[in-house]
């Protein structure tokens, strides 16, 4: 693998964007957050893009640090709470939890207006008129996300038992430059591809690694397009091709 090579992904949310989608990963209500589950979600979030050698911006180790703090106010009585504290509730959570509910808002106000926009658009007529194209259960990189796409990458890491250390994630023997020749080999045009075939048979998480970088890669050239049937569901590969 080229020990120069860093991930840059055009597609990429803030350390908000990833709250939400832990709590909506774990199906609970955002006032029920447990913040000792979720802020260890995040840790290990932090440690894949660590591992992926992907920039991420002062804003996500922010985060981490509020939420280190405000999980070690919470194991504390209240009578010991630290004196600086400025909120007057006794749960230091609902200063995150009012923080996530106001983004989530604007968040959802943000795709109701873009919803709005796309239906809008077809109230008009255009020359020449728009091809009718069927209707596909299908979802872009930019509907799939970085962080399923990091989900199914830890899930891939956490069945490979043997203990590695991940500082050293540079081999002779694998490349993100024939990882992708593998991938591509796979993705043959027609043929939709699992994520977890492309992690078949690896012999260590060195490769699993390096086989990931590549697909971020062919992701970012625009080389295959990311579909998921359900969310959090499996996600399927499709190579583009053009006609």
């Amino acid at each position: 693998m080229e020990s120069d090579y860093k991930v840059r992904l055009e597609v990429f949310e803030g350390p908000l964007d990833l709250l939400l989608y832990l709590i909506k990963q774990d199906e609970v209500d955002i006032h029920a957050v447990s913040i000792e589950r979720i802020t260890k979600q995040y840790l290990e979030y932090l440690s894949a893009f660590k591992i992926l050698d992907i920039d991420v911006a002062g804003e996500f180790v922010v985060m981490a640090a509020n939420l280190i703090y405000i999980k070690s106010r919470s194991l504390l009585p209240v009578h010991q709470q630290p004196p600086d504290a400025e909120s007057e509730e006794e749960d230091p959570r609902w200063e995150l939890i009012r923080q996530l509910i106001e983004y989530k808002k604007f968040k959802d106000a943000a795709a109701h207006l873009q919803q709005r926009e796309l239906r809008r658009e077809r109230l008009f007529g255009r020359l020449p008129e728009k091809p009718e194209f069927p209707q596909e259960q299908t979802m872009q990189l930019s509907e799939v996300g970085i962080f399923d796409l990091i989900n199914a990458f830890q899930r891939v890491l956490k069945k490979l038992d043997k203990p590695e250390d991940l500082r050293e994630i540079f081999e002779e023997n694998f490349t993100v430059s024939d990882k992708i020749d593998v991938i591509l080999n796979l993705a043959t045009p027609g043929r939709a591809v699992r994520f977890t075939e492309l992690f078949a048979g690896v012999a260590s998480r060195t490769e699993i690694v390096v086989t990931f970088l590549a697909l971020l890669e062919l992701i970012r050239l625009k080389q295959l397009r990311v579909t998921q049937s359900a969310v959090f569901g499996e996600i399927d590969l499709h190579r583009i091709t053009d006609t």
